[in-house]
């Protein structure tokens, strides 16, 4: 680490499903928070840490779940979860689906931020247009639109999924956080514990497989990880739902749908362990976990 590096936490805002996961992923440069079509993917606040040793500077990016009205005790802790993040954070980066354009829920969040500059003392509000690769001319009025939302004082056009704009909007992240020494290994690219960091791959795989079928009622609980002596990591997890016929969905005719979240969950874990994995799946009913507070402690989720 250089003399005059910069290191700071940068909060993602933004409605459900706009690609903040896939935005940190892209900066970061490995995958420490799950994508999916389904809006509210994220429900804990997740620190990606991308490092750039050349340049001196590391970015925190905290994945804030998306904004939304609390209906129950997760939504309630999830929005909780958004409001203290941003009270730490050094700079706030708005992500906003350019297919859609600015809406209504953008303004929204737009005046939360502003609320929590003022609390913070001038946070630098910086607004992400993302899918900008598919909008082609079209996206001018959506960078004006962007750039009139209260508080913005900078917009980027980028493309979370290719990588468009990417490296010009991590560069100026990182000129604007404060100087100071890193917060963080420079080798590390997540704070998440490996328990947690594996669960949420394989939520992951449940939620792209299972689409419409199970609402947000699907967690997952890794309950042991071991490597053995020749290499070969043994993970056993549980995925959690709230019926009975979510849990017939979840497992599918003899097996087949919990085998496949097995197979893909296998593939990322193997990458993050970085060898092969033997997991072992057990879906179980934990009815109304989402309000119990107990069982949400003992998930993490803050």
């Amino acid at each position: 680490m250089s003399e005059g590096s910069r290191s700071g936490f940068v909060g993602l805002a933004g409605r459900p499903n706009v690609g903040k996961s896939t935005l940190v992923n892209a900066i970061v440069g490995a995958k420490v928070a799950i994508s999916s079509v389904r809006p509210q993917t994220t429900r804990r606040a997740i620190r990606g840490v991308a490092t750039d040793l050349e340049a001196g500077t590391q970015l925190v990016l905290v994945d804030l779940p998306g904004v939304q009205r609390p209906r129950d005790e997760l939504t309630s802790r999830m929005q909780k979860t958004v409001e203290s993040e941003l009270a730490g954070a050094d700079v706030a980066l708005l992500v906003i689906n350019g297919e859609e354009g600015v809406g209504p829920g953008d303004r929204f969040i737009a005046e939360t931020l502003l609320g929590a500059r003022a609390k913070a003392g001038g946070l630098p509000i910086i607004c992400a247009v993302n899918k900008a690769d598919r909008l082609g001319r079209n996206i001018v009025p959506v960078l004006v639109a962007a750039a009139e939302l209260a508080g913005v004082d900078e917009v980027f056009p980028v493309s979370a999924l290719t990588g468009q704009g990417v490296p010009e909007l991590a560069s100026y992240l990182a000129s604007i956080v404060p100087e100071g020494p890193y917060l963080y290994p420079p080798e590390d690219h997540s704070d998440q514990p490996r328990e947690l960091l594996l669960a949420e791959l394989i939520r992951g795989q449940a939620l792209i497989r299972t689409r419409d079928e199970i609402p947000h009622s699907v967690e997952v609980r890794v309950t042991g990880i071991e490597q053995r002596e020749d290499g070969l990591w043994l993970v056993d997890a549980e995925i959690w739902v709230e019926s009975d016929s979510q849990k017939r969905i979840l497992i599918g005719k003899k097996g087949f749908k919990v085998g496949e979240i097995g197979t893909g969950a296998r593939k990322d874990i193997e990458g993050e362990l970085g060898g092969k994995v033997h997991l072992d799946l057990q879906v179980k009913v934990k009815r109304k976990w989402r309000r119990d507070e107990d069982m949400l402690d003992r998930l993490g989720i803050d």
